[in-house]
Formats: C-alpha cells, structure tokens, sequence
C-alpha cells in the first residue's frame, strides 16, 4: 500500500487578503492513507484494446457498407416496378392490337375464301329488256270521312 503524507494548511482571510495560519501550520499534520494510483497497462490490456477498437472500426464499415447496399437495392427494386408496370401497360395493349388484328385477318380470310369459291363474279353479258309502254298508274287515295256520333271503349 502506498501512503502519501500531505502537509495541510489553513487559510484565513484578513483585510488584505488570504494569509496562512501561523497556529495551524505544523508539521506533525500528515494524512496517511491508502490512494488510487493509475496502474501501467499491461500488454494483454494494450492488445485487447487495439483489438477492440479495430473491430469497432470494422463494425462502422460494415454497417455503411448495408446502408449503401440497401440504398442500392430499393433503388433496383423501384426501377423493376416501373418497368412490371411498363410490361404490364404494353401487354394489355399487345392484346388491344392481336385483337384488331385477327378481326381484320378474319375479314381478309373472308375474301380469299370467296375468291377461292367464286362466289361473287361479275357479269359475263349484260341483257338489256326493253320497258313495256303501260299507261299511267292512277293512285287511289281512300277518303277519310268524319262522323257525328263516336263509339267509346269501355275501361279504357
């Protein structure tokens, strides 16, 4: 254990300032005790040391690193939702036009199944036929005529 003797002395306050106790200050006034007295490290303490903060270094990196690549990866995934959305817009289109289009192959297949089969031909020789002379058609316009009396329905 180690000890330590310290001299105390006092202190008093007169008009001119601080001075020091004449009656207190005597050498037989000693603390003996024991103190805490920082201790050298050792070298287990110092490796220790080193070794912690190196991997407390290593762990900020690591945990940089994860932020940056989940940066990176939300980032990947909000451009792969436009291009599904993109993809998802363009189909429905691609049906849109297969749509029209087999509408229109299928009046096109109409027209060369009637040309295959002839069915609509123009005419090879025209006949001509005289009109027949006929007196003129007299209409008959039927005459409405009013009556004084009127039959009503009944429940209507």
């Amino acid at each position: 254990m180690n000890s330590a003797r310290l001299k105390v002395k006092e202190y008093s306050y007169n008009a001119g300032g601080y001075t020091t106790n004449p009656v207190k200050e005597d050498a037989s006034s000693v603390i003996e005790g024991s103190f805490y007295q920082q201790k050298p490290m050792t070298v287990r303490e110092m490796i220790t040391r080193r070794i912690n903060k190196t991997l407390t270094f290593f762990l900020g990196v690591a945990i940089c690193i994860t932020f940056v690549s989940y940066y990176i990866a939300m980032n990947y995934e909000a451009k792969l939702n436009n291009l599904d959305n993109k993809i998802v817009a363009l189909n429905s289109e691609n049906q849109d036009l297969q749509a029209e289009l087999d509408r229109y192959k299928s009046f096109n297949n109409v027209d060369t199944k009637i040309g295959e089969f002839n069915l609509l031909q123009k005419a090879e020789k025209v006949i001509e036929v005289t009109a027949l002379n006929t007196d003129t058609k007299t209409v008959v316009v039927p005459v409405k005529t009013t009556t004084d009396h009127f039959d009503w329905a009944i429940g209507y």
